[in-house]
């Protein structure tokens, strides 16, 4: 109980150290209404529909008749077939079981599946710790309500396939057609040809050419309104005036610091364990050979048991700095994900900024 009490000290240490998180205020100081909300918090995904004929709705009842539908046919746009976005999508749309509950309205035609949509917390969780929407401390039900109804709408909706910000053969709102050799997440892409790159990989997206973006789906002014109202006294992160995707890339660094921060503090620890156990056994043997008293049978025992202990916690620093590198490795890659680490899993939930 000790030793975790001493670790866990020292990681609090190490994350208050680490780094700035992202600054959290209430919604109400971060968008001005509605509008903010649908325009700002995911980049180009979603624009605000004043007029409710003509914008989507991110929830609906009536899972036997999607009334995003007869938008879309309003729009001229044709019946979903494929499930164009790709990232956790289905290739076509299509019915899922009575366990489909989370995302009902979409039950009998959907593009998400009921693994990755069985709990709103398997949807908060998707996407990494820095896609979860409460970063900045638990939201109101009412508020809540809104991520999952988001999280289900850009999981489940065919028709925000129409909205695919890098369509497969047409260009749409002047967004450049997607080119597999330009997504760093495609099994084409080649890192080293940047001569292609140069040629043929503009994007204004920050995100570049990917299978997975929304651009400009109109919303319902009527919902995002909603949105703004449930939600506009608890806490978000505020960076680049409340985006989501700015402030998931500055989570992401901000944990990979907290991460590196309390190994550091665990491998530094076990240095001074090092030391302090080969001074101890220094001082036993000068000791025991002072003594005359005991058989050397007894100081072989007695230096052997000091040796192990040292021998452990060589093995501990061993595999602090194991994990370290594996971090920085993942890090490179862009894989790192602090998942499982009940360090940051405390700190991330008792951080509450007013």
């Amino acid at each position: 109980m000790m030793k975790f009490a001493a670790l866990l000290s020292l990681s609090v240490l190490a994350i208050a150290n680490a780094g700035v998180s992202p600054t959290c205020k209430p919604i109400k100081e971060i968008y001005t209404g509605g509008q903010e909300v649908c325009e700002n918090m995911w980049g180009d995904a979603f624009t605000y529909e004043p007029d409710n004929s003509k914008g989507f709705s991110m929830w609906f009842f009536d899972a036997a008749d999607n009334p995003n539908n007869a938008i879309a046919t309003s729009l001229g746009l044709a019946e979903p077939t494929q499930c164009h976005l790709q990232y956790f999508h289905k290739p076509a749309p299509g019915p899922e079981p009575d366990t489909f509950q989370e995302c009902h309205p979409w039950k009998e035609n959907s593009c998400c599946t009921q693994s990755t949509t069985e709990t709103a917390q398997k949807l908060k969780e998707g996407y990494g710790a820095e896609f979860h929407w409460d970063r900045c401390g638990p939201l109101s039900p009412e508020c809540e309500r809104f991520f999952v109804q988001e999280a289900c709408f850009y999981e489940c909706e065919p028709n925000a396939g129409h909205y695919r910000r890098f369509q497969e053969t047409t260009s749409i709102n002047g967004q450049p057609v997607y080119d597999a050799k330009c997504d760093a997440y495609s099994d084409t892409y080649d890192a080293t040809d940047t001569v292609y790159h140069a040629s043929n990989c503009d994007s204004d997206s920050p995100n570049g050419h990917n299978a997975w973006e929304m651009y400009q789906m109109p919303i319902k002014g009527a919902y995002c309104d909603a949105w703004y109202t449930a939600c506009k006294n608890d806490l978000f992160c505020a960076s680049a005036s409340g985006d989501f995707f700015t402030c998931a890339s500055e989570y992401k660094a901000y944990d990979f610091e907290a991460a590196q921060a309390v190994l550091q503090a665990e491998k530094s620890a076990v240095e001074e364990k090092l030391a302090l156990s080969s001074s101890e056994a220094t001082t036993a043997r000068a000791s025991l050979e002072d003594e005359q008293e005991l058989t050397t049978a007894a100081i072989a025992g007695i230096i052997v048991a000091v040796a192990i202990g040292i021998g452990v916690s060589i093995g501990i620093y061993a595999h602090m700095s194991n994990r370290i590198k594996a971090i920085q490795e993942a890090n490179r890659l862009g894989k790192f994900k602090p998942v499982g680490s009940d360090v940051l899993e405390v700190e991330i939930a008792n951080r509450n900024p007013q």
